[in-house]
């Protein structure tokens, strides 16, 4: 199974989102947003930085 986005509503009533790897773990979680549009906007953000992003390394 591929990684997948998941969209839910927190106990304050945000949307938030997290990924999941394909086997079920979580790898990400999400701040809180107001709107379900936001927060598939921030989902999209993540599609397309993550891939050119780099790595810093703070512990050397």
């Amino acid at each position: 199974m591929a990684a997948k986005f998941e969209v839910y509503k927190d106990k304050a009533g945000e949307f938030r989102f997290r990924l999941k790897a394909g086997n079920g773990e979580i790898i990400a979680n999400s701040e809180g947003y107001t709107t379900k549009a936001s927060c598939l906007k921030g989902i999209e953000s993540v599609k397309t930085n993550a891939a050119s992003a780099v790595v810093d390394d703070k512990t050397v």
